[in-house]
């Protein structure tokens, strides 16, 4: 069976939900639609012409993409200009686009934490800090015969986490009371006879987004016909995240040698290199795309060294002037997401049972040469 649009859309923003986006950012669906089946997905960096056209040779129903297709105004679509040609090839041949934009750099295991891993950082936190997840306290009274069933359920939706520790949960044993009245089928007992039960009362924490998830996992795993449980507001916050990411290296090394592991980590042949080549570097702030109007958070997050694209002079000369190193690897450095977005996808869909298949593209291209 094939997934439809709709069900893809609805993995991808599991890990990158679109609450996690930018004011204003143009996330989602923006050509085409989701209802229907996808036999061939593709993850691109963007849409080009080209990529339109592999799409389309590789008989695609719908490609993903970090960049929006249409992220500022369009004043006209005409198929006499090339951008027009673009989107009439993908309406005739029916292939939807999607964009997970700033959701997808600021979710985890998304764009930040890809181009923080692949450069080696430990121990990162949000550069610009965005969203504090806000936390329910989930409460559950269950027979003792499917304590472990119920528990398991919860975690394996999205309960339980209290910072980098899973599996959180209290437990106490106790004695619930019902009776069942007339049109039950209890689970134990009988209809008009008050019964007392062994139980045990589960109190696990789930982050807000996920509780409609947890609870439905909850209920599906226990065996009552009517479940008492609670759900209870808390001042405590979750985790927080947000755009870019500082982290450490393992070992202090120079910006010279920084800037080659820049070049290596993103697969490109040139970098822009701010600061005294010499320099010891070991604290490290990256964000992917634009970053220039952050490097500001970037010196005061305590960096050694900022990686971002599309760094202007004016920024460049700030950054010095505060002691803050840049290498710039350009904005074409987030087509490192390609493939690990498209595995990740693909292993997704086949756990779900699903058999679409998930491309990676190849006829993406940096639209910079050096000479």
């Amino acid at each position: 069976m094939f997934a439809s649009g709709t069900d893809i859309v609805r993995l991808v923003e599991q890990w990158a939900p679109p609450r996690l986006a930018e004011p204003d950012d143009p996330v989602g669906l923006q050509l085409g639609t989701l209802a229907k089946p996808v036999r061939k997905a593709m993850v691109a960096l963007e849409v080009t012409p080209e990529v339109a056209d592999e799409a389309a040779h590789a008989g695609a129903d719908l490609i993903v993409v970090h960049h929006p297709l249409f992220f500022r105004p369009v004043p006209h679509l005409r198929t006499d200009t090339p951008f027009g040609r673009m989107c009439e090839t993908l309406l005739r041949r029916e292939i939807a686009v999607y964009a997970a934009h700033t959701n997808y750099d600021v979710a985890d295991g998304g764009m930040n934490d890809l181009m923080a891993q692949a450069l080696g950082l430990e121990r990162t936190r949000p550069l610009v800090p965005s969203h504090t997840e806000r936390l329910k306290k989930l409460v559950v009274f269950v027979p003792e015969t499917h304590h472990g069933a119920v528990l398991d359920a919860m975690f394996a939706s999205g309960a339980g986490w209290i910072g980098n520790y899973s599996h959180c949960s209290f437990n106490v044993e106790g004695v619930g009371t019902f009776l069942p009245g007339e049109g039950t089928s209890p689970f134990v007992g009988e209809q008009g006879k008050l019964e007392r039960v062994r139980e045990i009362r589960v109190e696990t924490i789930v982050p807000e987004p996920a509780l409609e998830r947890v609870v439905r996992a909850m209920l599906d795993a226990h065996p009552y016909e009517e479940v008492a449980y609670d759900v209870y507001p808390l001042d405590v916050k979750g985790r927080e995240s947000g755009l870019g990411r500082v982290g450490r290296l393992a070992e202090e090394e120079s910006l010279a040698a920084f800037a080659e592991r820049v070049k290596r980590a993103f697969g490109v042949s040139h970098v822009r290199v701010v600061g005294d080549p010499d320099r010891p570097v070991r604290t490290v702030a990256v964000l992917g795309g634009a970053g220039r109007r952050y490097a500001r958070q970037a010196a005061a997050s305590g960096a050694d060294v900022y990686v971002t694209g599309d760094v202007d002079y004016h920024t460049a000369r700030e950054a010095e002037a505060a002691g803050l190193a840049i290498v710039d690897p350009g904005h074409w450095a987030e087509s490192m997401m390609v493939r690990p977005f498209a595995e990740r996808l693909g292993r997704a869909l086949r756990d779900a049972g699903f058999a679409t298949e998930v491309v990676a593209s190849q006829a993406s291209r940096d639209p910079f040469w050096w000479r």
